[in-house]
């Protein structure tokens, strides 16, 4: 058996007038992700960590943000490609952690959400996905509040 491990890390600003997409969910907030996609940050960085696991590059190459082809395309979309590509090299995910680094909104009481949300889309056990939230403590760009940035690890297994 071979186990592979990748890391993940994505940033999007935040602007007044533009959806929060988080973990393939909507939130309500006063303020929303800004991006070539649907921004959100949360799957961006996951398939980062499983491409990266996989040797397969990064999410920019596969889906490059000067494509017109993925222009407001919904990051659940992006998360099952990758899939794809990752079990058509012979690889199963074992399991993914990510921790969302965001002053604002709460983002605790979402977390049960994305994971379902995210396991249907990756074809995985909830269980196997672990999200994490914390801040900044009010320092740099995220503790301004101008945006949210992900870290995620990803470990994929080949029989």
């Amino acid at each position: 058996m071979k186990i592979r491990v990748g890391q993940g890390y994505d940033v999007h600003r935040l602007a007044e007038g533009e959806e929060l997409w988080l973990g393939g969910i909507q939130l309500q907030h006063t303020h929303g992700l800004v991006g070539h996609s649907d921004a959100d940050v949360l799957i961006h960085a996951i398939c980062d960590a499983i491409l990266g696991a996989a040797n397969l590059r990064d999410i920019g190459y596969h889906f490059a943000d000067t494509d017109p082809a993925f222009k407001g395309i919904d990051s659940k979309i992006l998360l099952k490609q990758v899939m794809e590509l990752v079990r058509k090299e012979g690889y199963e995910l074992s399991n993914v952690d990510a921790t969302i680094v965001a002053e604002r909104p709460k983002i605790n009481p979402h977390i049960p959400a994305m994971k379902e949300c995210m396991a249907k889309v990756m074809e995985v056990e909830a269980n196997d996905i672990s999200i994490k939230a914390t801040t900044s403590e009010k320092r740099g760009f995220v503790g301004r509040e101008e945006g949210m940035a992900v870290h995620a690890v990803a470990l994929l297994i080949k029989a």
